[in-house]
C-alpha cells in the first residue's frame, strides 16, 4: 500500500490517534517528533499486545488499522526529520554564504587601501564623470 492510499484509508476511516485524548490524521503534522513518537510506542505496544492474544495467525480490521495508523506515524516523523535536515542545509548554507561576503568585502577594501594616492584619485575622478 502506498503512502497515499495509507491516508486515502485514514481520511475515509476517520482514523483517530491517541493523543492527549485523540486526534486526527491532520493534526498529525502539527505535532512534534518527539509527540510522534510517544504516539507510536502507544500504537506500537497495541499492536504488539493483539498479536499476543491470538493464536491464529489471521488479520483482523483492527490489527490492519493499527499497521496502517504505525506506518503513517512513521512517514510523518521522517518526513518531518527531512524537512529539518534541509532548513539546517539551508541555514548552514546561508551563514556560509554571509561569511564569503564578509571576507570577500574585507579583501575589496585591502586591494583599494593598497592603491597609490594617484591610483585613488583616478578612481575618483572616474566616478565623477
Amino acid at each position: 500500500m502506498t503512502n497515499e492510499q495509507k491516508f486515502e484509508v485514514a481520511l475515509k476511516n476517520k482514523f483517530r490517534f491517541p493523543y492527549k485524548g485523540l486526534v486526527s490524521t491532520e493534526d498529525l503534522f502539527d505535532l512534534k517528533v518527539e509527540d510522534l513518537d510517544a504516539i507510536f510506542k502507544t500504537l506500537n505496544s497495541q499492536l504488539k499486545r493483539v498479536k499476543e492474544e491470538s493464536l491464529l495467525d489471521t488479520k483482523t480490521k483492527e490489527d490492519k488499522e493499527l499497521e496502517v495508523k504505525i506506518e503513517i506515524v512513521k512517514y510523518i516523523v521522517s518526513a518531518k526529520l527531512a524537512e529539518k535536515e534541509l532548513h539546517l542545509k539551508v541555514r548552514e548554507q546561508k551563514e556560509q554564504k554571509q561569511k564569503i561576503l564578509a571576507i570577500l568585502s574585507t579583501k575589496q577594501n585591502e586591494d583599494l587601501q593598497n592603491k597609490s594616492v594617484e591610483e585613488l584619485k583616478a578612481m575618483l575622478d572616474k566616478l565623477d564623470n
